[in-house]
C-alpha cells in the first residue's frame, strides 16, 4: 500500500532547549554610561592597548602550578574584590587550567617574557555554558552617585575589562579581566558607542550587576592591583572566608 494511504504517522522527537544560549540578553538588565575621571585613554586604541585589552594583546601560556586556592602571608585587604561572587551561587569553582600572562616592554612596545612575580596570573574557572556572570563584590565605597561600582574599560564579544575606579586606566585600584564569555549585548553596544565617541563616558556596572554569560566550560580571570597582575588563587585576597 502506498505510504500516503497507509494510515501510519511518523513522529519525530522534538529537541528541547533547556539552557539559554550564551549570547542571549540577560533579562531585566539595562546599562548606563558615567563620566570618567581624568583624560580618556586613546593612544593606542583600547582594542590594541596592552593594559586595557591585556589578555588578547599580551597573550598567556599554560603553566603547571597547583589548580587550587593557595595561602599567602602578608597584608589582607578587606576591600579586595571577591571572585566567588562572580557566580550567582557564590561558589569556589573547579580550576581546570592555570596560566601566566606575558609581560609588556613599554620602551619597545613589544611582548616580553611571562610574568614571573607569581606562579599564576590567569585562572581558568569551570562554568556551565550560558550561566550568568556578575560584577564581583567588594566592601568599599561606590565610584559614582551611590549606584555604580565599576567602570568598563573594554568589551568585545568574548572579553571584558573593568576597574573599580572612574579612571580610564588600570594604573589605580583593582582591575579584573574576564574572557571566555559572551558580554551582554546591551552592554557591548553601549561600550562600542562610548568608545567611538571618545571614551569621555564609559559604561558602569551596579552592585553585583550581571555583565555576560559563560560561553563554554571555562572562563579565564585575571586580577590586578594598581596595574600589577596578581595571583587569582590567593585565598586571603580574592576568596576571603572560602
Amino acid at each position: 500500500m502506498p505510504a500516503a494511504q497507509s494510515g501510519f504517522r511518523l513522529f519525530l522527537p522534538s529537541i528541547a532547549y533547556s539552557q539559554p544560549p550564551a549570547c542571549d540578553p540577560i533579562p531585566g538588565q539595562g546599562y548606563e554610561a558615567i563620566p570618567i575621571d581624568g583624560p580618556p585613554t586613546t593612544n593606542p586604541p583600547a582594542e590594541q592597548h596592552p593594559d586595557i585589552n591585556a589578555l588578547a594583546v599580551r597573550g598567556y601560556a599554560l603553566t603547571d602550578a597547583p589548580r587550587t586556592l593557595v595561602d599567602y602571608g602578608g597584608h589582607l585587604d578587606p576591600q579586595a574584590p571577591q571572585l566567588y561572587s562572580l557566580f550567582l551561587d557564590n561558589r569556589v569553582p573547579q580550576f581546570p587550567s592555570v596560566y601566566r600572562v606575558y609581560d609588556w616592554n613599554w620602551s619597545t612596545n613589544t611582548r616580553g617574557d611571562l610574568i614571573a612575580t607569581w606562579p599564576v596570573t590567569l585562572l581558568g574557572m569551570a562554568t556551565s555554558r550560558g550561566e550568568i556572570l556578575r560584577l564581583p563584590q567588594r566592601q568599599a565605597p561606590d565610584i559614582y552617585q551611590g549606584t555604580y561600582w565599576a567602570l568598563v574599560l573594554y568589551a568585545s564579544t568574548e572579553r571584558i575589562t573593568f576597574v573599580y575606579t572612574r579612571f580610564d586606566t588600570v594604573a589605580w585600584g583593582y582591575t579584573i579581566h574576564v574572557e571566555g564569555l559572551c558580554v551582554e549585548p546591551g552592554l557591548l553596544n553601549l561600550y562600542r558607542q562610548q568608545n567611538a565617541a571618545g571614551r569621555w563616558w564609559l559604561p558602569a556596572l551596579k552592585w553585583q550587576q550581571p555583565f555576560g554569560r559563560a560561553n563554554g566550560s571555562e572562563v579565564r580571570v585575571a586580577i590586578r592591583d594598581t596595574g600589577s597582575f596578581m595571583d587569582p588563587r590567593s585565598r586571603k585576597d580574592w576568596w576571603q572566608g572560602r
